[in-house]
């Protein structure tokens, strides 16, 4: 039987990605014995059952506040800080926000957004492929980080002082154009080199 993968978050508020002991529970038994779930980069749960089964299985997921996303080759889901400075100070909405727009886009390969509510960077959003950061009352977006391998790089630099109605168009414009010129299984921190950050600072 054919099976298929799909990923679970708990979303976010202040004190981060948490799931609940009766969330964890439940994903336990509606899955079943054979399912298989793995822990991935993302902060997201990877299920892999039967394809038939998932209509249902997601149906009960979403019915204890758990959201569904594509796996593979997407925009994935907002990794975020603990937002520590509370929901206005970091942005808590800003944030949820910018989540509902960026995820499950296909793009050439998976792409991690991440944001922190100050510059402190508790989520490490400088190894993100896109990073947003809030500093005071505006936000910086930087892209090109790369976690991976024996020699990390953090992002670059591309926007500063951006205002929060700024940030969704921006960003979105950066996952088009990945979906438009990247290519096939290239990561973002190469597609930013090959494009360069003058390039794309004057396509955003």
């Amino acid at each position: 039987m054919a099976v298929k993968t799909f990923a679970v978050t708990p979303g976010f508020s202040v004190g981060g990605a948490i799931f609940t002991s009766k969330q964890l529970a439940l994903i336990g038994s509606v899955i079943g014995d054979e399912a298989k779930v793995e822990m991935t980069t993302f902060k997201q749960l990877y299920v892999t059952i039967e394809e038939d089964r998932i209509p249902d299985v997601q149906l009960q997921l979403e019915e204890v506040d758990l959201e569904i996303h594509q796996a593979g080759f997407v925009s994935k889901s907002l990794i975020t800080c603990n937002f520590c400075k509370g929901a206005v100070e970091a942005g808590l909405d800003v944030a949820k926000a910018l989540d509902l727009a960026i995820a499950n886009h296909e793009v050439p390969s998976p792409l991690k957004i991440g944001y922190a509510g100050c510059a402190l960077g508790t989520s490490e959003p400088l190894l993100k492929d896109i990073a947003v950061v809030k500093m005071r009352d505006s936000f910086d977006l930087y892209v090109g980080g790369e976690a991976k391998g024996l020699k990390p790089s953090f992002a670059k630099l591309l926007v500063s002082n951006l205002q929060k109605e700024q940030l969704i168009p921006i960003t979105m414009k950066l996952i088009n154009i990945f979906q438009t010129n990247g290519k096939k299984k290239e990561k973002f921190s190469k597609f930013v080199d090959r494009m360069t950050l003058e390039e794309l600072r004057a396509s955003v």
